[in-house]
């Protein structure tokens, strides 16, 4: 193709995957040398934690044409996600309800992805039969966020997600590498300056130094990717979030600026938006699977939704009805996991109520006291 043909098909791709509800798209080369090195460090850091497959392909998310032998390019596309009424500061502030990551509320955001990419790959094959695609959403080793950026889909943040001045952070990235010789967008300048805000409110200190996240300090992890029992250290910081963490994309500046989405499948669904911990821990293992289907929250499996909503009602004020709940579930776990971090929820909810005990014998001893002649 010419030139001035890969010029026309790059506009028309932008207008194609706006078309199919991609709120940005930008092109960019396929170079990713300059971030070898840091990669590298993240990993011999042990960063990655119990995520080998961050580690299993080596330099290969560095190096796309090695994942898509005969890749030039990669479209990048931006969705975004945040849903209407988010409900983010009542959901955080009552602790006998389950916090869910906004991005995991609705429809599984990779296969609505994925299913737009392919659509895309195959209007543009349409106009270019020599075309060679292979659609990505987080779902092969590649360093998507870099790639965004060199886009022009915006500049990576301090706490490492992708941030645009006129969206925020709230969106999905996807990626369709192509074998076509497009011309390419350039990046943003980064805009974070000064700013350590989301290094700041991280409950667990996850965000080590700006750009950098110890995935073994950070509660989406924690929730989410970690197969065994979460540290003891980290179990009161967890608060109530069973599902992922929001707060440094909460407390960016730049998400004044957040759209919010018109797309049905992210909305939230009533079952799993601002519900009450009790309520899912008495979930059984088929409701869970039946209120999750098409869900991402289905992929971490029952015994980690109960270990996950344990350590929440720990962290609960106290209530005799959790404490009652945790024995009830005690007695009938099967799982060593669940069992262990359902006795350490008991044993803080027994510290709430020794606490409180103390407390109110503390007022009852003051106001005999005031009661009391002074000669007494």
């Amino acid at each position: 193709m010419t030139e001035q043909a890969l010029e026309k098909l790059a506009n028309n791709i932008k207008k194609w995957g706006q078309e199919l509800g991609f709120q940005q798209v930008g092109i960019a080369d396929i170079d990713l040398s300059e971030h070898e090195a840091e990669l590298q460090q993240w990993l011999d850091s042990n960063y990655h934690g119990a995520m080998d497959y961050m580690s299993r392909h080596g330099m290969m998310r560095a190096r796309p044409d090695e994942l898509h032998p005969g890749a030039l390019r990669v479209i990048s596309v931006r969705m975004d996600y945040l849903p209407p009424d988010a409900s983010f500061a009542n959901d955080l502030k009552h602790t006998e309800v389950g916090y869910i990551s906004r991005y995991a509320l609705g429809r599984d955001y990779h296969k609505v992805m994925r299913q737009r990419l392919k659509q895309l790959g195959e209007q543009i094959k349409q106009s270019c039969s020599e075309l060679d695609y292979r659609p990505f959403v987080d779902s092969a080793p590649i360093l998507e966020r870099p790639l965004a950026a060199n886009a022009g889909l915006g500049w990576v943040g301090k706490h490492s997600l992708v941030l645009d001045e006129q969206a925020g952070s709230w969106f999905f990235l996807g990626e369709l590498l192509v074998n076509l010789p497009l011309p390419v967008d350039q990046p943003i300048t980064e805009k974070c300056g000064s700013c350590v805000a989301c290094i700041t409110i991280c409950p667990t200190q996850a965000i080590v130094e700006p750009y950098v996240v110890d995935a073994r300090r950070c509660i989406s992890y924690l929730t989410i990717e970690l197969n065994g029992p979460i540290p003891e250290e980290f179990r009161p910081l967890i608060g109530n979030r069973i599902y992922g963490c929001d707060d440094c994309q909460l407390i960016c500046p730049w998400n004044r600026y957040a759209k919010l989405t018109d797309e049905a499948d992210f909305h939230p669904r009533t079952q799993l938006k601002s519900q009450q911990l009790l309520t899912l821990f008495n979930w059984t293992e088929a409701e869970f699977l039946q209120r999750t289907e098409g869900s991402p929250i289905r992929r971490i499996g029952f015994e980690r939704w109960q270990r996950n909503i344990a350590v929440a009602l720990g962290n609960a004020s106290y209530r005799a009805e959790v404490t009652e709940a945790l024995e009830q579930a005690l007695a009938s776990a099967t799982s060593d996991l669940v069992k262990e971090h359902i006795l350490w929820a008991l044993t803080q909810q027994q510290q709430k109520s020794d606490l409180m005990s103390a407390k109110k014998t503390q007022r009852l001893i003051r106001s005999i006291e005031k009661g009391l002649p002074r000669d007494a």
